[in-house]
């Protein structure tokens, strides 16, 4: 099947899509609230951060995506910035971070239902259980992306419903001086940082699917932060509203999941597949099913979930925050220097700023980009340095090894029509 048959993505499926690419709901964050030893650190991270990260890296994202429309998103905008090499250099690094987040999905879903079901706590069922969500959400991602589109509508609202009812039911018990806990002696910042970070990034990766767009252009309740941890959330609608808005909550949990690995996993895939049709992958990462999506990039993808799902919540958040906190600091370097060096090229959308501004626009998320490196253990340092390095080192002879021809000129080439194509007729 041609490309030009494969069913588009339109706008509201694609409002979804990066619904759940970004957030997905408020599972998750239940860390941020035991690491911060309290609420209060919590309401500031999310009224603050988004400020300092989420906005910046959203109005990059806008200008770059528009400007390059086509699939591989941050792999192009890299490529024209800096060359080949370190389109390649960003596109694995993305890629091996956006593995490790999918991985995170069918962990989070199985901390939900140990709560009712506990079962799921012993490793002969865990891991069944992680191997048949995996199996089962890949498969749907090979049905097509619009089929996951429109998944992923129906998914948003029937995750977020009982949010919305458990935040009715609680206004009786809401009382605000509890908003205020914190315990500066407790906070973990390490992991609210991450936690933080994780939970407001990603803006960027649904650049990934742009040539598949459609015309591209916690105070009511006296718990202890202690036991604030991924799946808690039931446990508060236990308390809130007894045993049906628990497990509402639980369903509610597997269905954001859902939509959360399925939004990943196609960012994932067509991300590879866009590196393939520039040359930095071998031709059978483009190919396509019958529904117009990327089998192998899809199976090369849901292998790596499987392998990393072992791996516990926290140490996978922090892990993927060092490798996407490192392709974020080259995107925002792009993001410059493609507006000094490359003025002229057609931005349907561009950040209403001068390009000094723009710059100054990029210095806070870049110092907590930064931050978030620092505070990493030295275990994902010492995990992060070989994945980083041994690519860096070995230049020539990775691209012999991974590409069957040179990738150079291909790049080049693509670019250059990418660009054309972009141009105002």
């Amino acid at each position: 099947m041609g490309e030009a048959s494969n069913p588009k993505l339109t706008l509201l499926p694609l409002i979804a899509l990066i619904f759940y690419e970004v957030s997905g709901g408020p599972f998750g964050i239940e860390d941020s609230i035991r690491a911060g030893a309290g609420p209060l650190l919590s309401l500031l991270g999310f009224l603050f951060f988004p400020l300092i990260w989420s906005v910046p890296e959203a109005l990059v994202t806008a200008e770059l995506a528009t400007t390059f429309p086509h699939n591989g998103g941050y792999v192009l905008w890299i490529s024209s910035a800096f060359g080949p090499f370190w389109g390649f250099q960003e596109g694995f690094w993305k890629w091996f971070s956006g593995v490790m987040d999918n991985a995170l999905y069918p962990v989070l879903f199985l901390d939900y239902l140990k709560h009712s079901f506990p079962i799921f706590n012993l490793m002969m069922a865990r891991i069944p259980a992680l191997l048949g969500i995996t199996l089962s959400l890949t498969y749907l991602n090979y049905r097509g992306l619009h089929i996951v589109g429109f998944t992923a509508v129906f998914l948003a609202v029937f995750s977020l419903s009982p949010f919305l009812v458990m935040a009715i039911l609680s206004v009786p018990k809401v009382r605000p001086r509890r908003w205020f806990v914190v315990d500066f002696n407790k906070v973990n910042w390490r992991g609210y940082f991450n936690n933080m970070f994780w939970n407001l990034n990603y803006w960027d990766k649904a650049s990934t699917l742009a040539g598949e767009v459609e015309n591209p252009g916690t105070g009511a309740l006296s718990s202890s932060p202690t036991e604030w941890a991924d799946g808690y959330f039931a446990q508060v609608g236990m308390l809130i509203g007894g045993f049906w808005l628990r497990l509402w909550i639980q369903a509610a949990a597997a269905m954001s999941n859902l939509g959360l690995f399925e939004a990943e996993m196609s960012s994932d895939a067509f991300q590879l597949l866009g590196m393939s049709k520039m040359g930095l992958l071998p031709a059978f990462f483009a190919s396509r099913s019958k529904y117009g999506t990327p089998t192998v990039s899809i199976l090369f993808s849901a292998t790596g979930v499987i392998f990393l799902s072992w791996m516990s919540f926290q140490q996978i958040v922090e892990f993927l925050n060092f490798l996407y906190a490192i392709g974020m600091l080259l995107e925002f370097a792009a993001f410059i220097t493609l507006r000094l060096k490359k003025p002229d090229l057609c931005r349907p959308y561009r950040v209403p700023l001068q390009t000094f501004w723009a710059a100054m626009l990029c210095l806070p998320p870049a110092s907590l980009l930064i931050l978030v490196m620092c505070l990493a253990s030295m275990r994902t340092i010492f995990e992060c340095i070989p994945i980083v390095s041994e690519l860096v080192d070995h230049e020539n002879k990775d691209a012999e090894l991974l590409v069957s021809f040179s990738p150079l000129p291909i790049v080049e080439e693509e670019l250059s029509l990418i660009q054309t194509d972009s141009s105002p007729s």
